[in-house]
């Protein structure tokens, strides 16, 4: 596969090569249950102990913080379900562009008695504190805004977010705050020890990592509602996925010991966006989503691995169809949600009809170039005027 004309990396990357190789060898040779008293169940647990240690040190969070999971979908659903082993039923805030993962489980709760509430998106696709602050209620328990948009790249501000929460409520209860961070970690800076994110959700296979392997960063532990074997403090029971968890605590290392290589990228790739913007804009019926952002250069607002466009008289499906049959591939936006052909996002942002139909994601990896964008461009190019 030709990985310089594969623009899906929001749904998942390429593993590194040489961590799936190392991570199989630790497979191998770490047989051992890290929950045996036996030499070889030792030998894992202390595996364990020391890539929990790793994971934290790359993300600048204490060790007791980090519990694995299976992925970025449990982590963004264990703190939710929480809920349920208390007493109460009040209520859930959920930002309206959240990641299927929390709208699907927040729905769910509703059938357990919660009430859910939906924070407006403006028409940039931003989730603002004050947005945040005016649906929390007397009983709010649990407030979900994620750190980067995996359909837009609208970045989200946790930290004020985070802030203002902590503000409205002095003197009061506060509610959790969760925070989505899997298109985050390892692209654009976020810090997970900012005081007032009280839960956090991480994916190994966004950046490069195998699939099946997450974390959930949790500030201070709760009770959860899953019960079992009582691994990862009973957060998380289940035998551990030493391999994978290995290989997560590379991947997050690598990330953390080149900070100023990944913020060099990222601002590379920030220059190569805005260039396939300038590009895409002189097409007819091409439309940047939101269209706030095709009209003055990046900013701080969007991430810039990810880019959102809709292309009049063209179904999204039908344009990823065909720059499949080319050798190019992106997506019509979230994997979890291409089967369902609905855009509740968009939705959100009231984007909506043919426009909303017509739209399409693509998403970057570290090693992108000019030649591989441009090249992509000029294939849309080719299939746009076919079309007009």
């Amino acid at each position: 596969m030709n990985f310089d004309h594969y623009f899906d990396w929001a749904a998942t990357t390429p593993i590194d090569k040489d961590i799936f190789t190392q991570a199989t060898k630790i497979a191998v040779e770490f047989v051992g249950n890290p929950s045996s008293v036996h030499a070889e169940g030792l030998k894992a647990n202390e595996l364990l102990k020391k890539e929990r240690k790793r994971c934290a040190k790359a993300l600048g969070v204490a060790e007791k913080t980090i519990y694995f999971t299976s992925g970025g979908t449990e982590s963004d659903y264990l703190p939710m379900i929480s809920l349920l082993q208390g007493p109460v039923r009040g209520n859930i805030v959920v930002s309206s562009i959240e990641h299927v993962a929390i709208s699907a489980q927040a729905a769910m709760m509703k059938n357990c008695g919660f009430t859910v509430t939906e924070i407006p998106a403006n028409s940039k696709g931003i989730i603002t504190p004050e947005a945040v602050v005016s649906k929390i209620q007397k009983d709010t328990q649990l407030i979900c805004v994620m750190a980067v948009n995996n359909e837009t790249g609208a970045i989200q501000p946790i930290y004020e977010i985070a802030d203002a929460i902590t503000t409205h409520c002095s003197g009061k209860r506060r509610p959790l705050f969760h925070v989505d961070a899997v298109q985050a970690i390892g692209k654009i800076h976020c810090n997970l020890a900012h005081k007032g994110i009280n839960t956090a959700a991480i994916s190994a296979h966004k950046i490069k990592g195998p699939r099946g392997i997450g974390i959930l960063y949790m500030a201070q532990r709760r009770e959860p509602f899953l019960r079992g074997g009582g691994q990862e403090n009973g957060i998380r029971s289940g035998t551990e996925n030493l391999a994978g968890i290995w290989a997560m605590a590379e991947t997050l290392t690598k990330y953390a010991s080149s900070a100023k290589k990944v913020e060099q990228q990222a601002q590379t790739q920030a220059t190569l966006t805005e260039h396939l913007i300038q590009k895409l804009q002189q097409l007819q019926g091409c439309t940047i989503i939101p269209p706030h952002r095709g009209e003055e250069p990046q900013s701080t607002l969007y991430s810039p691995w990810i880019l959102q466009a809709s292309f009049a008289n063209i179904p999204g499906q039908v344009l990823v169809r065909a720059l499949s049959e080319k050798g190019f591939y992106i997506s019509t936006g979230s994997a979890c949600s291409n089967k369902k052909n609905n855009h509740p996002v968009l939705d959100a942002m009231g984007i909506k009809g043919g426009l909303a139909t017509n739209t399409v994601r693509i998403s970057f990896g570290p090693d992108g170039s000019k030649k591989s964008i441009d090249a992509l461009y000029s294939c849309i190019k080719e299939i746009v005027d076919l079309f007009n």
